[in-house]
């Protein structure tokens, strides 16, 4: 038997060119900067630990893509 998900964390698709730093600022508005980059890394870590692109190419040093799911709050405890 399987259940249905009672709650949905909320997340966004990131905008065209947007950093960690530009999605902490828009989304988690009054936490100190590097807090909330940090907090954000940790619950995308699908993101995070990706290899980012190489050097020379237009999104060297980001790891986001259009694409990603970026999640703005932590997984909920079952």
């Amino acid at each position: 038997m399987t259940q249905g998900l009672s709650t949905v964390r909320r997340s966004i698709f990131p905008r065209e060119g947007d950093t960690w730093e530009t999605i902490a600022a828009r989304e988690l508005t009054g936490q100190d900067t590097t807090a909330a980059v940090g907090q954000l890394q940790s619950w995308n870590l699908h993101v995070f630990m990706r290899r980012s692109p190489p050097e020379g190419s237009p999104r060297h040093g980001n790891p986001i893509l259009p694409s990603d799911v970026i999640f703005l709050e932590p997984p909920q405890a079952s």
